[in-house]
C-alpha cells in the first residue's frame, strides 16, 4: 500500500514544474495580456482601466481592418491550395512509382524548412530584377510580367504560392498514410467494375480521408492564424498594407509603436480566433469518442 502511494505521489513532484510552468508561465500571461488589453498602457503597463476602447480603437484602424482581410484570404487559399496539392501528390505516389521515397522526400522537403527561409526564396524567386520575371526577359521574352509580388492587388497571392510549397508536403504525407491503409478489396472491385481511376480517388478513397484531411486542415488553421514570420521575411507586409496580417501588426504596435494597450487587444483577439477555430474541431471529437462510447 505504501509503494501505490509513493507512485502518485513521485509522478505529482515530476510533474509539478510542468504544471507550474502552464499555469504562470502560458495561462499567466495570457490572463495578464487580456487585463493590459482594457488599459491605456503604451510603452510601460498601467493600471488606468479604459474599458473597451482599445477594442474600439483597434477595429476603427484601417491598418487592423487590412490584416484581418489578408489573413483570411491567405488562409482560406492556403489550406485549400495544401489540401488539394497535398492530396493529388499523395495520389500520384500511392500509385506505387518507381523511386517513391526520393519523390516523397523532396515533396516533403519544403515543410522542414522555416517560414524565414521560404519567404526568402520565394522573395528572390519573385523579384521583377533578378527573378522569374528577368529570366524569362533574358530567354527573350521581353514583354513577360510577372511583378506580383510589388502589385498592392496581387502581392498577398505570392504569399499564398510560398506557403501552398511549403504546407503540402505534410497532407501529402497524411493522405498517403490514409491511402496505403484501405484495403486492396476495394481496388480491386472498382477496377472490375471498370471506374476510372480517377472517379476511383474523388468518389471512394477521398471520402474515406475525411478524418486525416481534417486534421490536416486544423493543423493548417492553426498555422494561418499565428502567421508572421513567412510575411516578414517574403513582403514585409507591402507594399504598403497589401500582405499586413494581425500578427505582424501586434507586434509592430508592441516593439515599435510602443502601444502595449493595443497590441494586447489585438492579441485577445487573436487568442479568441484561435479558440473559436479549435472548439468545433475538438466538440466533433468529443462527440465522436462518446456516440462510439456508447455503442
Amino acid at each position: 500500500m505504501q509503494a501505490k502511494r509513493r507512485r502518485p505521489l513521485a509522478a505529482t513532484f515530476a510533474l509539478l514544474p510542468t504544471w507550474i510552468a502552464a499555469i504562470f508561465v502560458y495561462i499567466g500571461t495570457m490572463v495578464w495580456s487580456v487585463r493590459l488589453s482594457f488599459t491605456d498602457s503604451t510603452i510601460f503597463p498601467s493600471s488606468n482601466y479604459v474599458g473597451f476602447a482599445q477594442y474600439a480603437k483597434l477595429f476603427r484602424t484601417s491598418r487592423w481592418l487590412a490584416s484581418l482581410e489578408n489573413v483570411l484570404i491567405f488562409g482560406v487559399l492556403y489550406v485549400a491550395g495544401c489540401l488539394a496539392l497535398g492530396f493529388v501528390l499523395a495520389a500520384a505516389l500511392d500509385r506505387k512509382v518507381r523511386f517513391e521515397s526520393v519523390f516523397r522526400t523532396i515533396f516533403l522537403y519544403p515543410y522542414a524548412m522555416s517560414f524565414v527561409v521560404t519567404g526568402l526564396i520565394w522573395q528572390w524567386m519573385l523579384n521583377p530584377t533578378f527573378g522569374i520575371q528577368a529570366t524569362v526577359r533574358a530567354l527573350g521574352w521581353q514583354s513577360f510580367v510577372f511583378d506580383w509580388i510589388v502589385n498592392r492587388d496581387m502581392a498577398i497571392y505570392t504569399v499564398v504560392f510560398a506557403g501552398v510549397w511549403q504546407g503540402a508536403g505534410l497532407v501529402m504525407v497524411i493522405a498517403l498514410s490514409g491511402m496505403r491503409g484501405i484495403g486492396e478489396e476495394q481496388w480491386k472491385a472498382a477496377q472490375i467494375d471498370g471506374i476510372p481511376i480517377w472517379r476511383i480517388y474523388t468518389s471512394i478513397i477521398l471520402p474515406q480521408l475525411g478524418p486525416a484531411l481534417a486534421a490536416s486542415g486544423m493543423l493548417l488553421s492553426m498555422g494561418v492564424i499565428k502567421t508572421y514570420d513567412l510575411i516578414v521575411a517574403q513582403t514585409g507586409g507591402g507594399p504598403g498594407y497589401a500582405t499586413e496580417v494581425p500578427a505582424k501588426f501586434i507586434m509592430d504596435n508592441l516593439f515599435e509603436r510602443q502601444n502595449l494597450g493595443l497590441a494586447s487587444a489585438g492579441a485577445t483577439v487573436l487568442v479568441l480566433s484561435v479558440v473559436m477555430a479549435v472548439a468545433p474541431f475538438r466538440y466533433a471529437l468529443h462527440m465522436r469518442a462518446r456516440r462510439r462510447g456508447a455503442h
